[in-house]
């Protein structure tokens, strides 16, 4: 009860009561293992009506971060992740077939200082850095660094490499309890570097295609800052309007 009068009072009491079921969902405190409390026991446990619970857990299905089972409760959703995370780039195997989540081979990961455009981000300079390389059929397609807080995923640089699969979203999830609800891109062209041009298999001073992603949890808090680069001339871009 003292949390849910924590949060802005003027609020409606459902609002505040989303907010705060909310904050117990990223803190771990509910996993997709077990159903969350009834409607009867979170409206004793905060003090207001079995309305105003059902109100505030719709709210929470309708945005994805609960779901309700028949027979079995409603639970936090287990997020999905899939090659729609990499529609901004050439998804495709050259044959046509359906999108393909690239293989991931990690390159480097590290705690370091982030730059200042990650740390403007974050909100922090204690960083993981992981630079990674994601191919299909053996052909890289994009080159990303990526910086996650050191706070938030600690001992993600000491994580055996059997542990890492294609795709971080499901492991800081796994692993760190941590949901990544959303995310923004930025997309932008430029040149090859060097550096990236040897990892992509271009020449140096061929056309890039760049997205800048920041990555936000359940509370809308950055997690997460990746710079991904991949040839301009394989670059496409989708995007579907209703």
């Amino acid at each position: 009860m003292d949390r849910l009068k924590a949060i802005d009072a003027r609020l409606p009491a459902y609002v505040r009561l989303r907010d705060t079921l909310t904050a117990r969902i990223a803190e771990g405190e509910w996993t997709p293992d077990q159903p969350i409390p009834s409607e009867a026991r979170l409206a004793k446990e905060f003090d207001v009506s079995i309305g105003t619970v059902r109100k505030a857990v719709d709210g929470l299905v309708e945005e994805g971060l609960l779901e309700r089972r028949q027979g079995s409760g409603t639970r936090v959703r287990a997020p999905s992740f899939n090659a729609t995370l990499f529609r901004f780039f050439p998804i495709r195997e050259k044959d046509g077939a359906p999108l393909s989540i690239p293989s991931s081979h990690i390159l480097l990961r590290s705690i370091t200082e982030a730059p200042d455009e990650a740390a403007r981000v974050l909100g922090t300079r204690e960083v993981i850095k992981i630079v990674r390389l994601r191919s299909l059929s053996d052909q890289p397609v994009l080159f990303e660094e990526i910086y996650i807080p050191a706070r938030r995923f600690a001992g993600f640089e000491t994580l055996p490499e059997a542990a890492l699969g294609p795709l971080l979203y499901p492991l800081y999830f796994e692993h760190f309890g941590i949901m990544v609800k959303h995310a923004t891109d930025e997309v932008s062209f430029g040149w090859a570097s060097e550096r990236v041009a040897q990892q992509l298999r271009i020449k140096p001073g061929d056309p890039l295609a760049v997205i800048k992603r920041t990555a936000f949890d359940i509370e809308n808090t950055p997690i997460e800052w990746r710079i991904a680069s991949g040839s301009a001339t394989e670059f496409r871009y989708r995007s579907e309007i209703n």
